[in-house]
């Protein structure tokens, strides 16, 4: 494949206040650039679009450096070697790891892995349900939550990518899983496809502490957290002893332009001897191949079901991410890069 001499790309130009626009995000045509010692090039297929994203386009503390400006956004994404200054990654490969908005993505590869598809599988498999977002929930749920049988688990954004694998992984072991999401539709999703025990649609809801006290009327055991803000506050009154918060995300509060408060009810976790624990899917690194080989014989028997909602064009890509503080995603987004 002759390697290309321009791309185009989604430049960071300004750091966003609230949403994301396209002045804050500008597409542009530039040169590729040439390749160092220990670098590849990867003609993107497929681009991770992810709520984190927006926390890196600030200038927060994250655990990642805040993109640069006037850098492409940073994504995971899933494509082709077409260049290598490597012996371990050569060209044709097809690889997945951490490139940018962008139709060529020039990178370490150390930060790339290589993907060896099976049968049955497609190329975005490995940035949903065989990737961060399959793997988000497997050891988050399992190694930080530590859910029992008979337990039950709380999960907020219950039908997004991670939320909704969370309740099911649950549910496989043998505990009563319950779903907080958006719209009545998003409730009967989870419940009536998925095997979720109860739903709470938090926007026809005026009290989330009952809400949630009448869907969980054993208490929460395990709370698996992607929201934080006032569902949080919420989900702590409703704490049984002993119980585990896992923090995997804040999406209530990504596009805050003021300090947030709370949680105002944070001292339950002293009164119900809680913890609460955030953890990085990079933790686990070694521990990946395991864990795929799990979700995939679940995949495999039928017990575990994910949904991905694709999106074409790269032209589309800032709409595309947009449509996760709205609300308005079914599953794990996903772009694919048409030229």
């Amino acid at each position: 494949m002759p390697q290309p001499t321009t791309q185009r790309r989604l430049i960071l130009e300004r750091r966003p206040q609230g949403i994301a626009t396209n002045e804050d995000v500008v597409l542009r045509e530039q040169p590729v650039g040439d390749l160092a010692e220990g670098q590849i090039m990867v003609r993107n297929h497929f681009f991770s679009v992810d709520p984190a994203i927006r926390d890196w386009m600030s200038e927060r503390p994250s655990y990642l450096p805040p993109i640069r400006i006037g850098d492409p956004v940073r994504s995971t994404v899933i494509g082709e070697v077409v260049a290598s200054r490597v012996s371990s990654l050569r060209p044709g490969q097809l690889v997945v790891g951490l490139g940018g908005w962008e139709e060529y993505s020039i990178a370490e590869a150390a930060y790339f892995s290589p993907v060896e598809l099976q049968p049955g599988d497609q190329e975005q498999f490995y940035l949903s349900i065989y990737g961060a977002v399959g793997l988000t929930p497997y050891f988050g749920l399992i190694e930080v939550g530590k859910p029992q049988p008979g337990e039950t688990v709380l999960v907020s954004a219950a039908a997004g990518a991670v939320g909704s694998l969370v309740g099911q992984i649950a549910k496989i072991k043998g505990c009563r899983a319950v779903g907080i999401a958006g719209s009545d539709e998003k409730c009967r999703w989870i419940v009536d496809e998925l095997g979720f025990d109860a739903a709470i649609n938090y926007r026809t809801g005026t009290d989330m502490v009952a809400s949630i006290g009448r869907a969980c009327p054993q208490g929460v055991d395990v709370y698996f957290d992607n929201v934080g803000g006032d569902i949080l506050d919420a989900t702590l009154l409703n704490l049984n002893k002993d119980a585990r918060i896992v923090f995997c995300g804040a999406i209530a509060s990504y596009n805050s332009t003021e300090p947030v408060p709370g949680p105002y009810n944070f001292w339950q976790i002293l009164a119900r001897s809680a913890t609460i624990e955030g953890f990085l899917i990079s933790d686990y690194l070694e521990q990946f191949p395991d864990g795929i080989a799990q979700i995939r014989e679940w995949v495999e028997a039928g017990r575990l079901q994910f949904k991905e909602q694709i999106v074409d064009g790269l032209e589309n890509t800032l709409d595309a991410f947009n449509l996760l503080f709205e609300g308005r995603n079914e599953g794990k987004l996903i772009v694919r890069v048409t030229s």
